[in-house]
């Protein structure tokens, strides 16, 4: 049992990181520990400086800290195609793969009742005004999971009916697996084999 207290709430801090357990987020607290006076404060400047300036673009909901992302600015893009994805840490991961020149749009989330996530939590909603006929395909790029799936079926039936083709990423990506751990070569195969729903 540790005594430190002070030791013990860093940890703690540490472990409400997703993905961090508690010998994790010891390590992590010990690290910190040795970081100089100067190093500590911009380590804590950072996260409040994140936490301050960093919202979601108005137009895919992906995080960006100007008015919107770099993205949705880029004129070069194909702006009659979106990109579905769960959320901003699979953006990064498609875009590594340097061959998707589409657009995005993050949900923040997939359909999960058993967790209290209906649809009116994701932001399907500021999807649908998007499609206002110069989208002709929208990917469902959610990961391979029970989850993943009924999200990805939601969107079809959403988004068929207005006359947009709605594909699906093939299974080049694992199932039970993140797209952000996937290599560029994986992601790759997937956005080409990618089919109709």
């Amino acid at each position: 049992m540790m005594e430190n207290e002070a030791l013990v709430h860093l940890s703690e801090q540490f472990g409400k990181l997703s993905g961090v357990g508690r010998k994790s987020a010891l390590r992590m607290a010990y690290a910190v520990l040795a970081f100089s006076d100067e190093e500590a404060q911009e380590f804590a400047d950072a996260i409040l400086e994140a936490k301050q300036k960093i919202h979601l673009c108005p137009i895919c909901q992906n995080l960006t800290d100007r008015d919107t992302c770099s993205i949705c600015n880029d004129l070069d893009r194909d702006s009659s195609v979106i990109c579905v994805v769960e959320d901003a840490k699979a953006v990064m991961a498609l875009e590594k793969v340097r061959e998707y020149r589409g657009l995005y749009h993050v949900l923040h989330g997939v359909i999960s009742p058993i967790n209290g996530i209906t649809p009116d939590k994701l932001k399907l909603k500021e999807l649908l005004p998007r499609l206002d006929g110069s989208v002709s395909e929208v990917i469902v790029a959610t990961n391979p999971t029970v989850e993943g799936e009924a999200t990805a079926m939601y969107i079809a039936k959403l988004v068929k009916p207005l006359g947009v083709r709605v594909t699906r990423l093939a299974y080049g990506v694992p199932v039970g697996a993140d797209l952000e751990y996937a290599d560029e070569v994986t992601l790759y195969r997937a956005l080409e084999g990618r089919r109709d729903f």
